[in-house]
């Protein structure tokens, strides 16, 4: 009747939105903003949604106490200095985890650890007994299914191939599947600052393409993130299929590709990815219709 969750990263913003979207009144009670480590501007959009669809969001506060009994349980929360309480019959914690690796005897063996995991170098040996290697959540770091899946290549690829293969999560992507679904890879507008100073910022809506307006799926943006000489540094997507939309972006990082790559990219008509190709040819807008492109334009037409 009415879910109660703490924590509105990514999990608790998708088991909140579909749980609203089944019929229950939902509640999320967070310290902080919902979806932290994404870029807040495209944050933004799903949040708006979620609270078009009834989901209430309680952030920025500090939880003093958790009572009642199954079927009615009450958060006891401070903000502002005041405190408050809600009620609700089922409570879900989405606050995080830890991987439990505490009663596995690792001290025998000489492995290092703490509570974040299994300490192992970049190429996931183990820092102290290099005969163990370690994946996925137990290697410490980010928590996703696709990040152990990688882990494993390059584990089969030391162990088995003699393959000198190291880590590198500079192209890791991740996906929160609420509605529309948020993605991200590389670096943050934000970040990116940080790390290189000026940076471009490209963004383009997808109420401008014609298979998102067909769809009556116009709620969207891309945002790409790049240095000054096109380099990618960055992107996110909000919208529909915005999971399957931000791959190329995965491929260009990794690849250390240029945003003229994704510019001059001949991509079908009409598919939601064509979004992803005009966002990369605003990078040029500036220069073409700049005043200099059009000096040259004056003078060739001077020769007919």
């Amino acid at each position: 009747e009415q879910l109660l969750i703490i924590g509105g990263g990514p999990i608790g913003s998708e088991m909140a939105q579909a749980h609203r979207q089944l019929g229950c009144r939902v509640t999320i009670v967070d310290m902080g903003p919902i979806l932290p480590k994404d870029d807040q501007e495209l944050v933004a959009v799903v949040k708006q949604s979620m609270i078009d669809d009834g989901v209430e969001l309680l952030e920025n506060v500090a939880i003093k106490a958790i009572s009642g009994q199954a079927g009615a349980i009450a958060i006891t929360y401070e903000r502002d200095g005041a405190a408050h309480e809600i009620e609700g019959s089922h409570l879900l914690v989405a606050a995080g985890r830890k991987p439990n690796v505490d009663d596995l005897g690792l001290e025998a063996a000489g492995i290092e650890f703490d509570r974040f995991g299994i300490k192992v170098s970049n190429r996931l040996r183990s820092v102290s007994n290099s005969k163990v290697y370690a994946i996925g959540d137990c290697a410490g770091g980010y928590q996703f299914t696709h990040l152990a899946n990688y882990h494993a290549g390059i584990v089969i690829r030391n162990i088995l191939l003699r393959i000198p293969a190291k880590v590198s999560l500079a192209a890791l992507p991740w996906v929160t599947y609420t509605d529309p679904e948020l993605a991200h890879v590389g670096l943050t507008e934000a970040d990116a600052q940080k790390a290189h100073g000026e940076v471009t910022v490209l963004r383009f809506p997808y109420h401008e393409n014609d298979r998102a307006i067909a769809e009556r799926r116009t709620e969207g943006l891309v945002k790409v993130v790049t240095t000054p000489k096109g380099k990618i540094l960055g992107a996110s997507i909000v919208g529909a299929n915005a999971g399957e939309l931000i791959q190329p972006w995965i491929l260009a990082i990794s690849s250390g590709l240029k945003i003229g790559a994704m510019a001059g990219m001949i991509s079908p008509y009409p598919t939601m990815g064509e979004i992803n190709k005009r966002a990369a040819g605003s990078f040029y807008t500036p220069k073409v219709f700049g005043e200099g492109m059009k000096r040259v334009v004056r003078l060739l037409a001077k020769f007919g």
